[in-house]
């Protein structure tokens, strides 16, 4: 064993822990991470380590290849390309999630993240490169078909209707009948046990108007839709992006639970505290490439907006 694999620990901390806001910069790799009770992390019984292999002479960023019985990723994209007319949205893409775990999706404006995300989700086809799922390669053709694997996607619209309730709105398009009629009691009762399910207690009725819940409690209900269906990849774009703090916290606890219940979830948000408040990996994109996928106790906060920002931050991200 070596220096490195003597200093990762094979399970992360985690648990009831408080996430932080203000000033204050994420503890550095050499700083242990905050938490309380320990949390095994799925996708972490193998040590990964980052090889020179993983950077082509085409600048391809640094990716993290897990050693010895390596968990499967859930989702495995590798070499995707898209474009838009002349315009090269995605360039030689590589991407993965594991199950058990958030994967942070960074990146800035116009780096080509919802592209990505619309590619995980079967809205648009990449142009070439390989798309696994679960081991396996497959091609998406439509939404429909990644809900079908077990892709739910989280938009940042979140797309419910305001006149309708909770449990209408969980189970819009999906109604469950018993007979000719819906089941309305079933619904009910699945709407309780998902939202129990997730620890949430701020909602007085499964059967309040959408129109009347706040903004945490509405991105609450789009998560809580997004698991109904025995999901196994989350993709939450900008889950927080409009809420105040004890919304965001609210949220990012949910979103720590995903993981923690097994399901792989990526996160994408621009708030460095709340990618390293809840993300096990962080991939950054820059100009339509990923400058690389790094474990978050392995970089700090810094070394995160360089690679947003520049491409690279020491012997991170493309070469030069």
């Amino acid at each position: 064993m070596n220096g490195r694999d003597a200093r990762e620990p094979m399970a992360r901390a985690t648990g009831s822990r408080a996430l932080p806001y203000g000033p204050a910069l994420p503890p550095g790799p050499a700083e242990p991470r905050s938490g309380g009770a320990a949390r095994v992390s799925r996708a972490a019984h193998a040590a990964d380590t980052l090889t020179a292999h993983d950077r082509s002479a085409r600048g391809d960023a640094a990716r993290w290849e897990p050693l010895g019985m390596a968990v499967t990723p859930v989702l495995d994209m590798r070499g995707i390309d898209k474009s838009f007319g002349s315009v090269k949205v995605l360039q030689d893409i590589a991407f993965s999630a594991y199950p058990g775990e958030v994967t942070a999706l960074v990146g800035d404006n116009g780096a080509g993240k919802t592209t990505l995300v619309k590619c995980i989700g079967g809205i648009h086809p990449p142009d070439a490169g390989e798309y696994r799922f679960e081991g396996r390669p497959v091609r998406l053709g439509s939404p429909r078909d990644a809900a079908a694997l077990g892709i739910e996607v989280v938009h940042q619209d979140l797309a419910l209707c305001e006149n309708l309730d909770i449990v209408q709105n969980l189970f819009l398009g999906r109604e469950r009948r018993r007979g000719i009629a819906l089941d309305e009691s079933g619904m009910e009762e699945l709407a309780r046990t998902t939202l129990s399910g997730l620890s949430v207690r701020t909602m007085g009725s499964v059967r309040q108007k959408i129109s009347t819940l706040s903004g945490g409690q509405r991105q609450t209900v789009a998560i809580a839709r997004a698991v109904l269906w025995d999901s196994k990849l989350v993709v939450l774009d900008e889950p927080a992006a409009a809420l105040g703090v004890a919304q965001t916290q609210q949220v990012l606890e949910i979103v720590r639970r995903l993981a923690d219940k097994g399901l792989a979830v990526v996160l994408i948000s621009h708030n460095m505290n709340d990618v390293f408040a809840v993300s096990d990996r962080i991939a950054a994109l820059y100009l339509g490439r990923m400058v690389a996928q790094v474990r978050t106790a392995d970089v700090t906060h810094r070394q995160v907006v360089e690679l947003i920002t520049s491409g690279v931050s020491g012997d991170l991200g493309l070469r030069r």
